[in-house]
C-alpha cells in the first residue's frame, strides 16, 4: 500500500507521527464507455461555454456565491492559503463510548501506520482504546476539506474512519412514522423467533457480490460468442404464492428456517453468500 497523508496525531501534550493509507479498494471490474451502436469510445473534454475551447485541468478554478449574492472565483491556490490546509494535525477532541456513534455517520476508513523509530506511543494509545471501548473523535484536513473523524482500533490496528457532518444526514420524514400502526403481540413474538432462528455471528468472508460474478460470466460468454444465462422460466404468481395473513407469513418462514437447520448447506438459503466448493 501506497501512504495518501502523512502527518501526527495530536493526544494531549502527545504527538504521534503517522502514515495514512486507504483501507479499502473497489473490485469492480474496470470498464469504459462507448458508443452502443459501433464499439467506438466515448470521451468528455471540458469546454468553455458556448465554445468548442478546451480549457486544460489545471486552469480551472472554482466559482462560489458570496452571502451577498457575488459571484467568487477562487483558485486552487487560494483554496491552499487556508490556514486549515496547512495544518498536519490530526487533532483528538474527546474519547466517547463507541455505541454513542451511530453508523449512519461512518463514511471512509483508513488506516493508520506507526511513522516513527519507535511505536510505542502509537500502540500504548491503540490498547488505551480498547480497554476503555471508547472512540476517539477527531478532526484532520484530507484533499482541502476538513474531516470529523472517529478513531478505533480494528486487528491491532488504528483505524480513522470519517463521519459525515450532522447537517449531511437527513432527518427521515416519512408518513408511516406518524401513523398509529397496530401491531399484534403475536405477529411480534413470531418476528422475533424468526430472527432467533437467523441468528448467526457475523463473517463477511462467507458473503459475496453476486453482480460481479454475473458480471464475470456474461463478459466471459460474450467472449465466447455465446449467451450466460438461461431464459427464465415462469413462476407461480404472486397471488397463488402470497401469504394473506402476516402471523401466518411468519409461521410459516420460521417453519422453513426449521426444516433447513436439518440440512443446512454452506449457502445457508441465501444467494448472496459464497456457493459451496
Amino acid at each position: 500500500m501506497r501512504s495518501i497523508w502523512r502527518g501526527d496525531l495530536s493526544f494531549g501534550l502527545v504527538n504521534v507521527p503517522v502514515k495514512v493509507y486507504s483501507a479499502t479498494e473497489s473490485h469492480d471490474r474496470p470498464s469504459h464507455q462507448v458508443d452502443s451502436a459501433d464499439g467506438t469510445r466515448i470521451r468528455y473534454r471540458r469546454v468553455r461555454e458556448g465554445t468548442d475551447t478546451e480549457v486544460e485541468f489545471g486552469k480551472i478554478a472554482n466559482a462560489y456565491e458570496s452571502d451577498g449574492g457575488d459571484r467568487v472565483v477562487l483558485t486552487k491556490d487560494d483554496l491552499a492559503t487556508l490556514p486549515v490546509n496547512k495544518s498536519p494535525e490530526i487533532a483528538i477532541l474527546e474519547f466517547v463510548p463507541i455505541d454513542q456513534v451511530d453508523p449512519i455517520y461512518f463514511d471512509k476508513p483508513y488506516y493508520l501506520e506507526p511513522a516513527s523509530k519507535s511505536p510505542k506511543a502509537y500502540v500504548l494509545l491503540a490498547k488505551a482504546l480498547q480497554r476503555t471501548e471508547r472512540l476517539a473523535i477527531a478532526t484532520f484536513t484530507l484533499r482541502s476539506r476538513t474531516r470529523l473523524a472517529a478513531l478505533r482500533v480494528i486487528d491491532g490496528v488504528m483505524t480513522l474512519q470519517t463521519l459525515l457532518w450532522p447537517d449531511e444526514v437527513r432527518v427521515p420524514d416519512f408518513d408511516f412514522l406518524h401513523a398509529d400502526t397496530p401491531i399484534r403481540d403475536q405477529e411480534l413474538d413470531m418476528a422475533a423467533s424468526l430472527i432467533e432462528t437467523m441468528a448467526s455471528d457475523f463473517d463477511p468472508t462467507q458473503y459475496e457480490d453476486t453482480y460481479q460474478v454475473e458480471l464475470g460470466k456474461l463478459i466471459e460468454a460474450r467472449a465466447g460468442g455465446g449467451e450466460a444465462f438461461a431464459e427464465p422460466t415462469e413462476s407461480a404468481s404472486d397471488e397463488d404464492s402470497e401469504v394473506a395473513d402476516l402471523l401466518a407469513a411468519l409461521r410459516a418462514s420460521v417453519a422453513d428456517r426449521g426444516r433447513g437447520k436439518h440440512d443446512e448447506t454452506p449457502e445457508r438459503g441465501s444467494s448472496a453468500k459464497k456457493a459451496a466448493g
